[in-house]
């Protein structure tokens, strides 16, 4: 594209205008659906929208597989694209690796006499741009929860077609841009990271107290796991009660830009895994065992397997201030002392022995105030380079929007 490209509307929603010499083509023309089945014995696959499709092995959180039939699974090619049953939120992934997936995934390619004008990595970032994901929203009414989008509601999408040439051009450009990008946000997570390093170091410091040592099952009222319900991911709702994951517990809070939600009817079946206000909840397998945060939320919460329950004695030991003290790098130390941090990571009982070094209320008072203040300046600084990560994003997002709907000037 260049400064003096004219440009047609299209009276298409979601890409209203595209450069004068675009093509408009329908889903159906260009692609077809794929259903292989028969290979048990490919590598499991699980559709990320972080990265893709790749191996479940590489994904952090990882789940034991039940007795499944694995010749009924459909066979996914290097650049193949999955219709993932989160698309509406995240666009339609690439696959990075062969192998198998779910049977509830919709896969499709290039129609044999399209594979020579067309780009796989163009598409990959169209598929991916907040403009397409706005179309999918469409077709989110209606769809059961569980399932995706369908093959025949995708096929009669209208997408831009640019030459391959264009295409080539255009992956080529948001794949450089995307590389600088990608590097800035590595550096300010590397910055974040030794920032944090240094918070948890005044906390340890002002941990280091002359206090009785007390076991946790002696300051809290409950030690328990939470379990994923029959049904696995599809008893995942875009409403009712949420159903709190490894990925949602952090030291710095409680994400939930990817929480799952469950129905009040599985809910109260859950009575052993309910999550009240001033819990500690914290991970106890996978790559982030140790993580810990405090539910400080007013509203009714689950938690699966890989989540434990702490209820501190109020009168007892403060929900902060038991945060702090599993935060802290003593415990941790001890946790990762668990041999490989493996699936099976944490028992109840093995969180239940830790000893804690439990002052007087008051004195817990005292020393959570002390933090606070020592540490405002670090997590204001953290905050900072957060928002400037979140503003990066945004002008990624941006920018890939712009090129795969043809605005970007190459000549500059």
């Amino acid at each position: 594209m260049t400064a003096t490209a004219t440009y047609k509307q299209t009276n298409v929603k979601w890409m209203p205008e595209i450069p004068s010499h675009w093509k408009i083509g329908r889903g159906k023309a260009l692609f077809a659906e794929k259903s292989i089945k028969n290979f048990p014995n490919e590598p499991l696959l699980a559709a990320s929208q972080k990265q893709g499709v790749v191996l479940k092995t590489m994904l952090e959180q990882r789940s034991m597989e039940a007795l499944e039939n694995f010749e009924i699974f459909k066979l996914v090619e290097v650049n193949d694209f999955v219709i993932s049953l989160r698309s509406f939120e995240g666009g339609i992934e690439i696959a990075h690796f062969r192998g198998i997936i779910s049977p509830v995934y919709n896969i499709f390619n290039f129609k044999q006499t399209q594979i020579s004008t067309h780009n796989c990595n163009y598409f990959k970032y169209l598929f991916k741009s907040r403009m397409f994901i706005q179309e999918l929203n469409i077709y989110k009414k209606g769809i059961r929860d569980g399932q995706s989008i369908s093959y025949k509601e995708f096929a009669e999408i209208l997408f831009p077609l640019p030459s391959v040439e264009e295409q080539i051009q255009i992956a080529t450009y948001i794949k450089a841009k995307e590389e600088k990008i990608n590097h800035f946000i590595a550096k300010k997570q590397r910055f974040i990271e030794l920032l944090k390093e240094q918070r948890q170091s005044v906390i340890d410091e002002k941990l280091k107290i002359n206090a009785e040592k007390i076991k946790v099952k002696y300051c809290v009222s409950k030690v328990g796991t939470g379990v994923t319900p029959t049904g696995g991911a599809t008893i995942y709702k875009n409403s009712g009660v949420m159903f709190l994951r490894s990925q949602n517990v952090h030291n710095e809070g409680l994400k939930l830009d990817d929480v799952a939600y469950i129905t009040e009817e599985i809910h109260s079946e859950m009575k052993g895994s309910q999550v009240q206000f001033g819990d500690v909840l914290i991970n106890v397998t996978g790559a982030s065992i140790g993580r810990c945060f405090v539910f400080d939320r007013d509203e009714e919460a689950n938690v699966n397997q890989h989540v434990c329950i702490l209820r501190p004695k109020q009168n007892v030991i403060l929900s902060e201030f038991l945060m702090l003290q599993m935060q802290s790098e003593r415990i941790q130390t001890l946790i990762n002392m668990i041999e490989g941090a493996s699936r099976e990571g944490l028992t109840n009982n093995e969180v239940k022995n830790y000893f804690l070094f439990v002052p007087s209320i008051d004195d817990q008072k005292n020393i959570i105030s002390e933090i606070k203040i020592e540490t405002a300046t670090i997590d204001k600084t953290i905050a900072k380079a957060e928002r400037e990560i979140e503003l990066i994003k945004e002008y990624k997002e941006a920018m890939i929007a712009e090129a795969v709907m043809g605005k970007i000037n190459f000549n500059n």
